[in-house]
């Protein structure tokens, strides 16, 4: 059965609500695309910033996919009394993400900020999120694809190195070729000047 997998990488957050009165903010993000929903690391607050760097992955038939159509993050606080204030949610819309995905067979997003929507329907900060949406029969192709990625990125750093190796043998070789001119210069004079050192120096 052909398969699609969204992975959504959450970045960071900037200028989001402060719920806690007292002590350092602790957030994390709920992730909720169809019936699957993760959770992020707890990260303390910088101000009213958070920082997370993870990745989530969603995995589902095709024949679902193209009826998911939006993921939604919703940031909360840690309070000292319960687990959850409720900061603020993103929706991400994925319709024209997976069309493109599945025509394709891998399309990325870019980590971008999206705005955050309070309880108010108003907006205040950002979240940043990457996405990026692989059809499974195009896998191997994709796998072969940053393979060789990597391979050019090596060849690009081991050839100035190369090249520096190279440098000794090339001196060596120029070295060697004007002696062996010298040499032959050398020989055609006793040659035509004094036949009896032309013999010498061949025997």
């Amino acid at each position: 059965m052909k398969r699609g997998i969204l992975e959504v990488f959450l970045i960071d957050a900037h200028g989001i609500t402060h719920t806690n009165f007292i002590g350092t903010p602790v957030y994390y993000v709920l992730l909720q695309c169809g019936t699957k929903e993760y959770r992020s690391k707890m990260k303390k607050g910088d101000n009213d910033n958070a920082l997370w760097n993870q990745k989530f992955v969603f995995d589902f038939p095709m024949s679902q996919w193209k009826k998911l159509t939006y993921i939604k993050l919703r940031i909360l606080d840690k309070e000292l009394f319960n687990d959850g204030g409720f900061v603020g949610e993103t929706i991400i819309h994925l319709g024209g993400i997976i069309t493109e995905g599945r025509d394709r067979g891998y399309i990325e997003i870019k980590p971008a900020p999206y705005n955050v929507v309070l309880e108010d329907d108003t907006f205040k900060g950002e979240l940043k999120v990457g996405l990026r949406f692989i059809a499974t029969d195009k896998l191997q192709r994709k796998a072969w694809e940053l393979k060789m990625e990597a391979k050019n990125s090596e060849e690009l750093m081991i050839s100035p190195i190369q090249n520096l190796m190279k440098l000794p043998l090339l001196r060596f070789i120029a070295a060697w070729a004007r002696r062996q001119c010298l040499i032959n210069a050398k020989l055609l004079y006793y040659c035509f000047v004094d036949y009896k050192k032309c013999l010498t120096s061949y025997s």
